[in-house]
C-alpha cells in the first residue's frame, strides 16, 4: 500500500510538473529532463510511468478534461436555466485556469499545433456549450431570431480567446473580465423575460483561496484586475 501511494504521488507530481513545462515551453521544446527536475524524481521513475513524452501529455490532457467534465456537470446540476449555467461555467472554467497548472498545460497542449495531435479539451468544452444552447433554444431561453448554432459560435470563440490571452497574462481571466463580457452578450442572446434573473458576474461567489496562491491568482479570482493595456 505504500508503494502504491507512492507511485501515485509521483504520477500526479509528474503530471503537473510536465503540465507546467508544456505551458512554458511548448511541446516540442520540453524536455523529459526538464519535466523529471521539476517533478523531483528520476528520469528513470518518469518512464516507469510514462513511455514518452506523447504518452505523459495524453495524461496532462486526459486530466484537464476530467476537470472540465466536472465544472459543466456541476454548473448545470446547480442551475435551472441553461443559460445561467453557461455563464457559470465560463466562470469556473477561466478561474480554474488561473489557479490550476494542469488545466492550464492542458489547454496549451490544446492549442499547440507543432504537436500535431487532437486535443479532446476544446472540443468538449465546444460539445458541452453547443448542447447547452441547443437546449436553450428548444426551451425558448434565447432570444427571438437568435440561433443555438450562432450562440455557440460566439461563445466558444470568446471564452477560447480568453483561454489563449490568459495564457500569457492571467488578468484577461479574471472574474471582472468573464463579467464584462456577460454583459454585453446576455442581452443580445437571452429572451428579454429571462434577462432580469441571469446573473452575468456568475450565481456562485468567487472561492476563498488556499495560503501560498501568488498575488496574481488572487486578485484575478476576487476579479479585481482590469484589460491588459496596450497590444
Amino acid at each position: 500500500m505504500v508503494k502504491q501511494e507512492r507511485a501515485a504521488r509521483t504520477r500526479r507530481a509528474l503530471i503537473r510538473a510536465a503540465a507546467e513545462v508544456f505551458a512554458e515551453k511548448g511541446f516540442v521544446p520540453a524536455s523529459l529532463g526538464a519535466i523529471s527536475k521539476r517533478a523531483g524524481v528520476s528520469n528513470g521513475a518518469l518512464h516507469f510511468h510514462f513511455a514518452n513524452k506523447g504518452v505523459l501529455a495524453e495524461a496532462v490532457e486526459a486530466e484537464a478534461a476530467e476537470v472540465v467534465r466536472r465544472l459543466t456537470r456541476t454548473a448545470r446540476t446547480r442551475q435551472d436555466s441553461l443559460l445561467q449555467a453557461v455563464v457559470d461555467a465560463t466562470h469556473e472554467l477561466m478561474g480554474v485556469l488561473a489557479r490550476d497548472a494542469v488545466v492550464r498545460g492542458g489547454f496549451a497542449l490544446a492549442g499547440d499545433i507543432a504537436r500535431r495531435a487532437r486535443s479532446p479539451l476544446r472540443r468538449e468544452w465546444q460539445h458541452w456549450i453547443e448542447d447547452s444552447l441547443r437546449r436553450a433554444e428548444r426551451g425558448g431561453a434565447l432570444a427571438p431570431g437568435v440561433s443555438a448554432a450562432d450562440a455557440a459560435r460566439v461563445v466558444v470563440a470568446a471564452t477560447v480567446g480568453l483561454e489563449v490571452l490568459g495564457a500569457e497574462n492571467t488578468a484577461w481571466l479574471s472574474r471582472q473580465n468573464v463579467t464584462r463580457l456577460w454583459e454585453v452578450l446576455l442581452p443580445r442572446l437571452a429572451d428579454r423575460q429571462d434577462l432580469p434573473g441571469l446573473v452575468c458576474a456568475g450565481s456562485r461567489p468567487p472561492a476563498v483561496l488556499p495560503q501560498g496562491r501568488t498575488p496574481a491568482d488572487t486578485l484575478a479570482e476576487a476579479g479585481r484586475l482590469v484589460l491588459p493595456e496596450g497590444p
